[in-house]
């Protein structure tokens, strides 16, 4: 009802995406610290005198005060706690990687105000280790999308077997069982990836960087291919973003940081 009083909170997000909303408005994604993914509306934030407008750009870590509304919230204050757009933009690396941090977040909220506390965190430290470039971006992702999809129930088996939990390491792998296999659950089609590179899966997942960035980059492609596959496998649909990733750090060397996912 028209007459129902708007109540006001107050939360730190991410910004995820935005869109334009008639001539001066926006439409912005948040994920939130304690609401979960919130679309709200940001009114004047496209005219050149608005206060908060460069505030709210993907990549922004923010305080916000809102209003709930009908079907969007509306943004009342927005203070900037840190923006990470303008230094991960400098990077094309740490752009694309983190527009698909970005992208596999809004996928993986699909229900709007479903608190989600550890993928808010993952996000916040993944955006943070992009900007400090405390790893190579590639790394960054893949340990993050790892991670996220860990959070959302569909962590990897990368030693025991997906299917009967028999202990490994086993040598082959399958996407839509859900990591690697014995011999005896082994689907037709499986595919037999170094195993390298499933130590360094092992490695993005625990967070165990030193042994990640001792590896190679054949294992780094392969371990992105596989780690690619299981997300389009559990979303059903492939991310827009993730083809754009430019994997040419994958010999980064390593810088003094902590990656706080």
């Amino acid at each position: 009802m028209s007459g129902t009083p708007q109540s006001l909170y107050r939360d730190e997000g991410v910004v995820l995406r935005t869109q334009k909303l008639g001539e001066a408005d926006r439409i912005i994604t948040v994920l939130t610290r304690r609401h979960g993914k919130v679309r709200a509306v940001a009114k004047g934030v496209r005219r050149t005198k608005s206060k908060f407008g460069a505030r709210l750009e993907p990549f922004s870590h923010v305080d916000l005060q809102l209003y709930t509304g009908r079907n969007l919230d509306i943004v009342s204050q927005a203070e900037s706690i840190r923006a990470y757009g303008q230094t991960i933009a400098g990077d094309y690396s740490a752009y694309t990687a983190g527009t698909a941090v970005l992208e596999t977040a809004d996928r993986l909220t699909a229900e709007e105000k479903e608190p989600s506390l550890r993928l808010f965190l993952l996000v916040v430290g993944a955006l943070r280790s992009l900007a400090e470039q405390a790893h190579p971006s590639g790394l960054v992702l893949d340990a993050f999308l790892l991670r996220a999809m860990s959070v959302a129930g569909w962590e990897p088996a990368l030693h025991g077997c997906a299917r009967c939990g028999e202990e490994g390491p086993h040598r082959h792998f399958s996407v839509p069982a859900g990591g690697t296999v014995c011999p005896a659950c082994r689907p037709t089609g499986s595919a037999m990836p170094n195993p390298v590179t499933v130590e360094l899966l092992e490695a993005l997942l625990s967070g165990d960087w030193d042994r990640a960035e001792a590896s190679q980059g054949t294992n780094r492609r392969e371990g992105s291919g596989l780690v690619a596959a299981l997300l389009q496998w559990h979303l059903e649909r492939g991310l827009r973003s993730l083809p754009l990733v430019d994997r040419s750090d994958a010999a980064s060397p390593r810088r003094e940081a902590s990656l706080r996912l």
